[in-house]
């Protein structure tokens, strides 16, 4: 008995100290396995086509996964740190020359324009309260941005860590299951094919439904986009792609966009783009995620939105992925073991 007790100290000792070891690149880690589990499939025809060379299918879907999402996020980022610079130095030029006005639309607001016209016009106006103003906010605004790009770098930097660990995740997948197959038995007997099989459907469905879902709305936004004559179409709709990660987030996108066309004198388009962004973009996520999801598990929308903000804190820009997929995991095997859901060992034993 005391030395079943050593054993298992000494298992726990030597588990807490390889956590400690590995926890800068957990984060990675964890994002790795999820695109690793999800698009599993995909690898194993890659496998085939390339007659069983796992180095070689490793090497092409990690390059995939660093074309498809690394690049273009960091593309992203550029652009939004450079818009955001000129948007600066436009506002800094127009305060020297004594040209920044209100526009007109702010003035048709109803009930409230007229008031919040002749403020922004006394504002502008009175250079001490405007410098007052800029003092008070320049600091905060600072900070915001600072802190906002920081987030941003270490996500981009976790996602290109987490793209080199996936090459190994691949290569040597099947070796890594059996392991864990094996850990999983020695600790849930009879229940680990069942416990694997959910938390392999469940990852899947998860990420395809958050990628699956952030790609349709991207895709709907540039229409619509495009459409209204809107500038910037690719990068609008990739920060709707990005943003439909976070529950509530492509509506700041494109009502923005709306906001711009109404400052233009472009009523009829403003319209046209809240209709089409609240019913077509924000409306697929209703239409395309559950379909997408439902192979998985159905988290429910207040686990999603803890997850997504869970996550974020966490774990960073890649917790968006991770904390519901985390969630999911833990509810469908809490469901399937008080015998409330179930569904995919149904599945699975009525196919």
């Amino acid at each position: 008995m005391e030395k079943s007790y050593a054993r298992a100290g000494a298992v726990l000792l030597l588990t807490a100290g390889c956590l400690i070891v590995l926890r800068p690149f957990l984060p990675a880690m964890l994002f790795a396995a999820a695109v690793a589990i999800s698009s599993w499939p995909l690898y194993l025809r890659l496998l085939r086509r390339f007659k069983g060379r796992r180095s070689l299918a490793a090497l092409t879907m990690t390059l995939s996964l660093t074309l498809l999402v690394i690049v273009p996020l960091a593309l992203v980022a550029y652009r939004l740190a450079d818009s955001i610079a000129q948007a600066f130095e436009a506002i800094r030029a127009a305060l020297d020359q004594g040209e920044l006005l209100p526009p007109q639309w702010i003035r048709d607001i109803p009930l409230v324009g007229q008031q919040f016209d002749d403020y922004l016009r006394q504002l502008v106006a009175s250079r001490e309260r405007m410098m007052a103003l800029a003092r008070r906010m320049v600091e905060p605004a600072r900070h915001t941005l600072f802190s906002g790009g920081l987030i941003l770098g270490a996500g981009i930097v976790q996602m290109i860590l987490a793209a080199f660990v996936s090459f190994f995740f691949y290569r040597d997948g099947e070796a890594l299951r059996s392991v864990s197959m094996a850990a999983m038995r020695r600790l849930m007997g009879e229940q680990a094919e069942s416990v694997d099989t959910i938390v392999a459907q469940t990852v899947r469905g998860v990420m395809y439904g958050l990628l699956g879902t952030a790609l349709a709305q991207a895709l709907v936004a540039a229409f619509g986009f495009a459409l209204a004559g809107v500038p910037g179409v690719a990068l609008l709709s990739a920060l709707v792609f990005v943003t439909s990660l976070i529950p509530l987030g492509p509506p700041a996108i494109w009502g923005a966009a709306a906001l711009w066309l109404f400052a233009e004198g472009r009523a009829g388009w403003g319209v046209f783009m809240l209709v089409w962004g609240f019913f077509c973009i924000s409306g697929v996520d209703n239409v395309v995620r559950p379909i997408l999801i439902s192979r998985g598990s159905s988290l429910p929308f207040l686990l999603t939105f803890l997850g997504v903000l869970g996550g974020v804190i966490a774990f960073g820009v890649v917790g968006i992925f991770i904390g519901p997929t985390l969630l999911a995991v833990g509810y469908a095997l809490l469901s399937g073991w008080t015998e409330t859901r179930d569904p995919i060992v149904r599945q699975d034993r009525q196919g």
